[in-house]
């Protein structure tokens, strides 16, 4: 039985996918890919963040050219079925499906690894191509050649043993034996690869050249058929009453597409709305975890960044190349931003890099936490004592962790200016993220209140938090009652609020604090 040509995986794996409740439709991008068969662009390569549908677009593929069965009925009022190119491909081609992250079961040898590809498509044509029967094959492109015809290799995590760090002595090789079975090929109508990290730090020569690589950070042509779609996010929401669209913008969303497209995660939204309820459904995997790890240095002021960023601010910085992957060590401010970029840890667009939306920043807050961010972790340990003292009107005690926190180790909290303050507050708060949704800078009543805390439980009070600098924290709660700042907070249905207003003296380099009731 045929290990990886002309299969019906592809049509088993798409049909379970199109019979989903909440499938989406990208088969357009099968026009697109159909231009380049035959062409001197029939390599493509696209590498996304895990979850982004890279394997669903896959199977899509393998389903739609394979001649090994008709599946005209399962692309029935398509995208692609409206296409005028529609049966030009349609089930015209022998596809080879190969699946890179088949390890064999003892992890040992790069030459069982490599031999269970290889040996599997000689077999394949073999049984395939009675006349090539009794013919010996020791590399699997001279039987492919042998056959007189071509064929499209739809090609799955090609990155498994550069990200999982396997047979590193053998990667190489690796290399050579996908430039074997590919470049330069006859048989080859079309290849299409997908995976992780970029392919360019590792085929640094000519290995893998042939191929047009699209990735997270530079994908300007694809990139609308990886991750769904705020109007496809909206569709599937009308297929249910329990989750709003505003609750899955403000969990899921956050990724940008060249043409200011927003797209969301789309295990994540599916998850989401199959359960009924919004959450973190990230799953840290491989490489993530790593990226995660390398946060825990200062290098380049990376900690500082990411403190602006989990208070909700912006960095700016030009990132140009992929993250260099496979590098024993992220040496640089850039290669760390580019690999979190690469990995859909951050967005970026137009400069501006920042966390992409709440299921990750969650992911950033609990990083904080760990003690390798030495005095950062410290204080965000402490930030339940400071909404434990808020609760209670403390505000003397909140004043003495604002200016402990304000006074520390941490550059960018030394500066007397209003994104310093307001990364002290968020560090400051940040445990109560648990019992509270905080919003920065929402209009709300005649203007702009710095914090509002909108409780996640009835028996919480809600809490209104203005800054000033320079004046007296009577001025900020004064503020508070005038421009009628819990009004969001009482349509909400929030009946007790606090008002919390703080001042620092930037001469006095002090903080104060005062806490009182609105309701």
């Amino acid at each position: 039985m045929a290990v990886c040509l002309n299969t019906k995986s592809a049509l088993i794996l798409y049909q379970d996918l199109v019979n989903s409740e909440y499938f989406v439709d990208k088969s357009a991008i099968i026009g697109h890919i159909s231009k380049r068969i035959r062409t001197n662009a029939k390599y493509v390569c696209i590498t996304k963040p895990r979850r982004f549908g890279k394997t669903s677009v896959l199977n899509m593929l393998g389903a739609y050219y394979g001649k090994a069965y008709d599946s005209k009925d399962l692309f029935k009022g398509s995208a692609i079925s409206k296409s005028a190119s529609y049966t030009v491909h349609l089930n015209q081609y022998n596809v080879i499906n190969l699946c890179l992250n088949e390890i064999p079961l003892d992890l040992s040898r790069y030459e069982d690894y490599i031999a269970q590809f290889n040996n599997a498509i000689i077999s394949d044509v073999k049984e395939s191509y009675p006349a090539l029967q009794d013919k010996t094959f020791e590399k699997a492109s001279d039987a492919l050649a042998a056959t007189g015809d071509e064929f499209i290799f739809i090609i799955d995590e090609w990155d498994y043993i550069f990200s999982h760090e396997l047979y590193p002595e053998h990667q190489g090789a690796f290399l050579e034996f996908l430039r074997n079975l590919l470049k330069d090929k006859p048989y080859v109508a079309l290849t299409y690869m997908t995976g992780v990290l970029p392919i360019k730090k590792y085929s640094t020569g000519s290995a893998l050249n042939m191929f047009d690589e699209y990735t997270m950070l530079k994908d300007h042509f694809f990139e609308d058929y990886f991750g769904f779609l705020e109007s496809e996010v909206a569709a599937l929401c009308q297929k249910q009453d329990k989750v709003s669209l505003d609750e899955i913008r403000d969990w899921y969303n956050g990724y940008v597409s060249g043409s200011g497209e927003r797209i969301y995660n789309p295990r994540s939204v599916i998850l989401s709305l199959m359960n009924g309820y919004c959450q973190s459904y990230w799953t840290r995997t491989g490489k993530m975890d790593e990226v995660l790890f390398f946060l825990k240095y200062n290098i380049g002021e990376v900690r500082d960044d990411v403190v602006k960023m989990v208070d909700g601010s912006s960095v700016w910085i030009n990132i140009e190349k992929e993250f260099s992957a496979g590098n024993a060590q992220l040496s640089s401010r850039k290669d760390i931003f580019s690999a979190m970029i690469i990995y859909g840890l951050l967005s970026y667009s137009d400069g501006e890099l920042r966390i992409p939306n709440k299921e990750l920043m969650i992911e950033f807050e609990n990083a904080l936490e760990d003690d390798e961010f030495g005095y950062v972790a410290e204080l965000v340990r402490n930030s339940s004592a400071v909404l434990e003292a808020t609760l209670n009107k403390r505000g003397d005690i909140v004043a003495s962790y604002l200016h402990n926190i304000h006074n520390s180790e941490l550059p960018i909290l030394k500066y007397n200016d209003e994104n310093s303050l307001s990364c002290v507050v968020t560090l400051a708060y940040l445990s109560a993220r648990n019992k509270y949704r905080i919003e920065r800078e929402e209009k709300s009543g005649k203007g702009f209140v710095d914090f509002i805390f909108y409780p996640r439980k009835k028996n919480l009070p809600g809490i209104i938090l203005e800054l000033k600098a320079d004046k007296t924290p009577g001025d900020a709660i004064a503020q508070i009652q005038e421009k009628e700042y819990c009004e969001k907070l009482k349509k909400a249905g929030v009946a007790h609020i606090l008002a919390v207003g703080i001042n620092y003296d930037t001469k006095a380099k002090e903080h104060q604090c005062m806490i009182e009731e609105l309701g």
